[in-house]
């Protein structure tokens, strides 16, 4: 089947609106998530006590009496928020798929924040692996669907953050030495990165409401 061909918006004046403001909100959600996210991370680092960005996993700032209470509410507010992003972009879209991606993304956020690295039942592990591949998932998926240069900005973005995923777990796994390079918290910040980006990026872009590839619209007459 030929690729469906993207079209840039010219006028507000024929989008349904029901959809113009769905659009929005996911954009927002989106947006919303990952700057906050960011925010929270860079304030977490600057407050912990002896933390290292080349040394310390991202997860340590939830373990971190100072950070914990930060870092773990905004890594379930991201969650949330990318779950109810998903959720909107799917009464867009009629696609299946993209709501199970944002949901998974979602609930691996939400998983992570509220059962922080040093719990003992080491499901954290899990639900970080769920929120880093279905994020950078997010971008692939849902990315291409933006018109150029977005869509593939948006590849690239989630392919690196994809690369270094097994590079994280070599580097966990003792078979690969980074410490005389970016180190274990940039090899985890080169995963986390790409995606927090995407989300921003992305999310602007349908805060301005363009027309999404494969898009389900009826216009008007």
């Amino acid at each position: 089947m030929p690729p469906v061909k993207k079209i840039d918006i010219s006028s507000l004046a024929s989008i349904d609106i029901m959809e113009f403001i769905n659009k929005r909100w996911a954009g927002s959600l989106l947006a919303l998530g990952a700057a906050q996210f960011m925010v929270a991370m860079m304030l977490g680092e600057s407050i912990a006590p002896g933390y290292s960005m080349h040394e310390n996993a991202i997860s340590d700032l939830g373990t971190i009496a100072e950070t914990a209470m930060l870092f773990n509410v905004s890594l379930i507010l991201i969650g949330l928020l990318n779950l109810a992003a998903g959720y909107v972009l799917y009464k867009v879209m009629d696609d299946k798929k993209i709501l199970i991606i944002f949901v998974l993304g979602g609930i691996g956020g939400m998983g992570a924040g509220a059962i922080p690295l040093d719990n003992p039942t080491g499901l954290h592990g899990i639900f970080a692996l769920l929120a880093f591949l279905f994020m950078n998932i997010e971008a692939i998926v849902v990315g291409r669907m933006a018109v150029s240069p977005l869509d593939k900005a948006s590849i690239l973005m989630g392919v690196l953050g994809l690369m270094f995923m097994p590079i994280m777990v070599m580097v966990d796994g003792g078979s690969l030495d980074v410490s005389g390079s970016i180190g274990h918290g940039g090899v985890e910040r080169m995963i986390a990165y790409p995606a927090l980006i995407w989300m921003m990026a992305f999310g602007g872009y349908l805060m301005a409401s363009p027309e999404l590839n494969g898009e389900q619209r009826t216009r008007a007459a």
